[in-house]
């Protein structure tokens, strides 16, 4: 029997996973009320934010298991295979597929003990142009700081579920920027970690090589709860560290080829700057070693061939079944050429080997994320304009670990953020920047009304 004070306590606070971590341990909540405040917010909310695409009620209530995440309620994007539950990543093309098996990372969080809620909304393969066309089985996610504001894709109903405590983290997957794209446009913490850490087999593939997997979460600190659980990394411990000491490397000029970021982003740039120079980090300016507009010519041009390659047989029997952006984008990568491919993955290698020398002088890379606040939903060219005009790819091209969370609100209410990169197996040094100006800001204490 459920405890109406304590299910009531749990409905009207959402908890961290770290605070919901915290109150188990002191007995003033059980597993069982913080997964039903979840089932309760998703009953009350995901009709208007579309958030959830299958609601798996029952196997989230029968999870009984134990480990470091047990009480903590999760969702995972529907490119994921869960046992036994539909897998069609949003397509009339996969209409009807049940998964057979859990994806090997679906298996690791299970032994956490974590209940899984479900799957959560995605863009149609998790891929496309970054245009919204209402035209696939499930609506588009909406945000829940402004419903007619675009989510970001393509991970969209992982940050918005984190953002409203449908769940307390998601997990979604990420080419060029879908998990961090969700969470800088919902207010929350997006992670990807050194490529092939956390396993995407049994993700439905973008591409073969610059798919992974990711956490959300609404703190860095619960970014590193969920990592350290599942990988038996020291994250959280590392992170308390703090950012004294941490050469940060500051770009700001998001270089040619892209608009200057708005206004309010670059301001809360700056503001948080600040914070992290008054908690003892040595901030530096510089440049990366390409501009962030050739990485991503040399993303979208990779991308593009490789989701084509993937995806050819169902683009030449049945394009009628796929939504305009997928097709869109698959027709672009069918004329991709052999000599730009290879071109392009040359590019890609001296950018990483470049990358790889600039890390002898700095810890942390701070820049932009995406240029613009979130968008209007389904209003072009602002939705693609917010998927395509990023400093995301630079990441995306070189494998690095990189991390998006909040640093504000602009004056209507829409999240504000910054993204931070380092060197592959130095998410430490990410973490101890991200959670220093977590832990001496206050921007955590507010969700969406």
């Amino acid at each position: 029997m459920i405890t109406p004070v304590h299910t009531y306590c749990m409905q009207s606070v959402i908890p961290t996973v770290a605070g919901a971590l915290t109150v188990m341990a002191e007995g003033s909540a059980r597993p069982e009320e913080i997964l039903e405040a979840c089932l309760t917010r998703i009953a009350a909310r995901n009709g208007t934010l579309h958030a959830v695409h299958y609601l798996d009620e029952a196997g989230a209530r029968a999870m009984h298991g134990t480990g470091p995440l047990t009480g903590i309620p999760w969702g995972i994007k529907d490119n994921f295979d869960v046992a036994g539950l539909p897998c069609i990543a949003n397509s009339r093309l996969r209409a009807g597929r049940i998964a057979a098996t859990d994806a090997p990372l679906v298996t690791m969080l299970r032994q956490t003990g974590a209940p899984l809620l479900g799957k959560l909304a995605t863009w149609e393969y998790g891929t496309g142009t970054g245009a919204e066309h209402f035209d696939l089985p499930n609506p588009p996610a909406r945000n829940p700081w402004d419903t007619a504001r675009f989510t970001g894709g393509s991970s969209t109903g992982a940050g918005v579920a984190v953002a409203t405590g449908m769940a307390l983290f998601a997990i979604g997957s990420d080419t060029t920027g879908s998990v961090r794209l969700p969470a800088a446009a919902t207010g929350c913490c997006g992670v990807l970690m050194t490529p092939g850490v956390l396993p995407m087999a049994g993700g439905l593939p973008n591409t073969y090589s610059m798919d992974r997997p990711g956490p959300i979460t609404w703190t860095a600190e619960d970014a590193a709860i969920v990592l350290d659980a599942v990988l038996g990394t020291q994250l959280r411990a590392a992170g308390s560290a703090g950012a004294k000491g941490l050469r940060v490397a500051v770009v700001r000029d998001p270089g040619p080829g892209l608009p200057a970021a708005q206004a309010e982003l670059a301001a809360a740039f700056e503001a948080g700057l600040s914070v992290l120079s008054r908690l003892g980090a040595r901030i530096t300016d510089a440049k990366l070693p390409w501009p962030a507009s050739t990485c991503l010519d040399a993303a979208r041009v990779i991308g593009a061939a490789e989701s084509a390659s993937i995806h050819e047989d169902e683009l030449h029997k049945t394009p009628e079944l796929m939504g305009a952006a997928l097709r869109d984008k698959l027709l672009a990568g069918m004329g991709v050429s052999a000599v730009d491919y290879l071109a392009a993955q040359r590019l890609r290698r001296a950018f990483t080997d470049a990358m790889e020398r600039f890390w002898d002088a700095h810890d942390v890379v701070l820049c932009f994320g995406t240029l613009h606040l979130p968008p209007r939903l389904g209003v072009e060219p602002e939705s693609s304009n917010y998927t395509m005009e990023t400093m995301l790819t630079p990441a995306s091209l070189a494998g690095l670990p990189a991390l998006v969370q909040c640093t504000g609100f602009s004056e209507t209410g829409l999240p504000l953020h910054w993204q931070m990169m380092t060197r592959q197996g130095n998410e430490a040094a990410m973490f101890r920047a991200a959670m220093a100006f977590e832990g001496a800001t206050d921007w955590r204490s507010r969700r969406p009304a």
